[in-house]
């Protein structure tokens, strides 16, 4: 038995002969124009598909050509049909306005191309088409790929706020106008020494281990020693023997000795 006799396989097995009482309904067979997005999309279609100039379409040829494929179209599907037969009248129109003579006239301009408006909204639609296809181009989450979740259990120290020179400074100040509240009026010669007292905040820190910036001055001895108290203090933050801490923003500073 012949392949080229071969009609059909139905179960692997080769049909040569079509059965008479075989019944083919009407619409098994049928052309539609789904696979174009509208009359402009079958437009288009046709005038690329022939490398036409599309700012100087042949309207003769490609009309002909649209009503041929229209006319292949389910004459059921009036829904489908109904754009394709707009645009058919349309080409059919501009094709007459082309076919017929130009009225002479000497003093008006000469008439616009009645192709322009077809031009245009070709070029709009192809342009929108490209930039549909660029887009669809582009990875999408799930169809070429699929997004992955994978928690994490980070620990982060906590990190107290720094103590910045500005702080000092503010609490310097609060310290010394309490300090100016406190004034003696006994007129006695005190020296003071800066050395004397970053040995005693030294060695109180050593004992207690921290202490407040505020308890390392007495504003009731006077500004003379709350002065040299500070000093003392910044001296031994500069030498790296103590250093500042601050538990959370605008709080307390507390001075602890390095260890």
């Amino acid at each position: 038995m012949s392949e080229n006799n071969t009609i059909a396989y139905i179960f692997g097995q080769p049909v040569t002969d079509l059965p008479k009482d075989l019944f083919i309904p009407p619409d098994a067979l049928q052309v539609i124009l789904h696979s174009f997005e509208g009359p402009l999309d079958l437009l288009l279609y046709l005038i690329r598909k022939q490398n036409i100039d599309v700012l100087d379409i042949p309207m003769v040829q490609i009309t002909e050509q649209y009503l041929g494929y229209i006319a292949q179209m389910d004459t059921h599907q009036f829904d489908l049909a109904a754009e394709y037969l707009l645009m058919a009248a349309v080409l059919i129109e501009i094709k007459s306005r082309l076919l017929l003579p130009l009225p002479e006239s000497e003093n008006q301009d000469e008439e616009a191309d009645p192709r322009a408006e077809l031009v245009r909204r070709l070029l709009e639609y192809e342009q929108m088409k490209l930039a549909a296809q660029e887009l669809d181009a582009l990875p999408r989450a799930g169809r070429d790929f699929a997004w992955v979740y994978l928690p994490l259990e980070i620990a982060v120290a906590a990190r107290l706020p720094e103590v910045q020179a500005a702080d000092l400074t503010q609490a310097w100040l609060g310290i010394l106008s309490r300090a100016k509240n406190s004034r003696s009026h006994a007129v006695i010669q005190e020296a003071i020494s800066v050395r004397e007292r970053m040995t005693h905040i030294l060695r109180r820190l050593q004992n207690e281990g921290q202490c407040r910036f505020s308890q390392l001055f007495q504003a009731e001895q006077g500004v003379a020693h709350v002065v040299v108290n500070f000093i003392a203090l910044l001296e031994l933050i500069k030498e790296g023997l103590v250093r500042c801490e601050q538990s959370q923003a605008f709080g307390e500073i507390d001075i602890a000795a390095n260890t």
